[in-house]
């Protein structure tokens, strides 16, 4: 059994795993590198495997790092299933044909402007290569084993974090290899929490925060805090953020801050078409996270949803006090760098950044105090307040992280530590070794090991977390029960 790190190897993005193994070749994740221009060119790389000699794919989540280079695959002509949750597919339906559409209208905006150094300029890829990715999608319940072949099965494990994300636990050659996906936290305030381990030969771990910890304040009281001194100013409030997940948390404390008496009654804006779309689904998939149908309805009614352009550019021409909630969340593309552009030169507003913010990224650039930042190709001075909120993170810290691991009752024989930046990444190889005294190891890019086998089938029986699936399981349809 061999495995090649394709992404998210000295990196935070690009997540992509090749696992060879059974007679079988899977990819577990297909992400899109993001952050510096030497990570954003490997999307246009050719991918280093034949797609036509892929068996499978299996998503971990529909974060753009873990799912957005489906439509890329599917245009190289990838026709086999891609495996993920209900959640994750009714996430991907959402999130690709935006991210489709963003691109070829970020394309068109630099053919017009004379923006790029290629003439033309083209998308990454199209809607309809999204679309012939979508229809690939099979989705399975949690906790559902699925034959891959005689001698391979997975299952998804809930992982917390957002809507549909999932561990993905595989049993080949007799042997259980994990993947972690992106880990939750454990008192997520929407999200539940995730399901640990119970048994993993060999492990591939996240290390997004695998070298802090997240502030144990109360990202309520930081909020107000931030809204009320912003407004005292008669200032604007600009959050980027994520669409699935972070936005949707974000609602979720402007609509209790409101409704307690703790923020002013000020226009709140959501400019994201994908936000506003995402927010929905939390009413149909009940059984994954913590809100009541209650809190779910006063989410969708704690901001006003902005859909067309027309609408967006509209608030550019609004003063405060108001709140903006706009998509990226790291400031990379999107409606929130037209906010940027507008209201970061004015010392009465505030950027609010409440998410991880890579390396290279606009995000990490204002965390960073820059006095400008560069927007379609002129730079921004920077003169707004910069506040960055991690308690919000939707990422289990390294302390998180080591109480997830430190359910499984015997160490892993190999423990890999991935998507995380060199210096994260590294840390959280030190906590294991030192804390767990686990062998553990950071592998690079492009790096291919090999993991025996098991010398006979039976060892697949061992662990109460894998019912083994055979051959005649009767849980064998495209997309499981209900």
């Amino acid at each position: 059994m061999k495995l090649t790190f394709l992404g998210a190897a000295e990196t935070v993005t690009g997540s992509r795993y090749l696992l060879e193994g059974a007679g079988l070749r899977i990819l577990i994740d297909c992400g899109l590198f993001q952050g510096t221009k030497n990570l954003r060119l490997r999307n246009w790389n050719p991918l280093p495997i034949d797609v036509h000699t892929l068996d499978a794919v299996i998503l971990t989540h529909a974060h753009l790092d873990h799912s957005g280079y489906l439509p890329v695959l599917a245009r190289m002509g990838y026709r086999g299933p891609v495996y993920c949750t209900r959640g994750t597919r009714d996430l991907c339906e959402i999130m690709l044909r935006d991210s489709a559409r963003l691109q070829e209208e970020e394309a068109a905006y630099a053919n017009r402007h004379g923006l790029s150094k290629h003439h033309p300029a083209l998308p990454l890829y199209t809607l309809d290569d999204a679309e012939h990715a979508l229809q690939l999608l099979e989705a399975r319940d949690f906790d559902m084993p699925r034959q891959l072949n005689e001698q391979a099965c997975f299952r998804f494990l809930p992982a917390g974090h957002i809507l549909g994300a999932a561990s993905v636990v595989l049993c080949v050659e007799g042997k259980v290899i994990a993947f972690s996906g992106d880990i939750g936290r454990p008192d997520d305030p929407i999200m539940r929490a995730p399901m640990p381990l119970a048994h993993a030969d060999y492990l591939v771990v996240e290390s997004t925060y695998g070298d802090r910890l997240h502030a144990k304040t109360d990202p309520a009281t930081e909020l107000a805090e931030i809204f009320a001194n912003t407004f005292r100013r008669g200032g604007v409030v600009v959050i980027p953020c994520f669409a699935v997940g972070r936005a949707q948390t974000i609602l979720h404390y402007i609509a209790q801050l409101k409704a307690t008496g703790r923020m002013a009654n000020v226009p709140v804006f959501l400019d994201s078409p994908m936000a506003t779309s995402v927010t929905q689904l939390y009413r149909h998939h009940v059984g994954e996270h913590r809100v009541s149908s209650t809190e779910a309805n006063a989410i969708s009614h704690a901001a006003q949803m902005v859909r067309t352009v027309d609408e967006s550019k509209a608030i550019l021409g609004r003063h405060g006090p108001m709140v903006i909630i706009a998509g990226s969340g790291m400031a990379t593309g999107g409606r929130v760098v037209h906010h940027l552009k507008a209201f970061a030169p004015d010392h009465r507003n505030t950027i609010a950044l409440v998410g991880y913010q890579a390396a290279g990224t606009r995000g990490a650039a204002l965390a960073a105090g820059v006095p400008e930042i560069k927007i379609h190709g002129e730079y921004v001075r920077v003169r707004a307040t910069v506040a960055s909120l991690s308690s919000l993170s939707a990422h289990a810290d390294y302390g998180e992280l080591l109480a997830w691991l430190h359910s499984l009752p015997e160490a892993p024989q190999r423990t890999f530590v991935t998507h995380g930046e060199p210096a994260a990444a590294d840390a959280m190889r030190r906590h294991i070794e030192e804390t767990l005294h686990w062998p553990c190891e950071v592998p690079e890019y492009l790096q291919t090991v090999e993991l025996p086998g098991a010398a006979d089938s039976a060892a697949a029986n061992r662990s109460p977390e894998f019912v083994r699936c055979t051959p005649d399981d009767p849980d064998q349809s495209a997309d499981g029960p209900g």
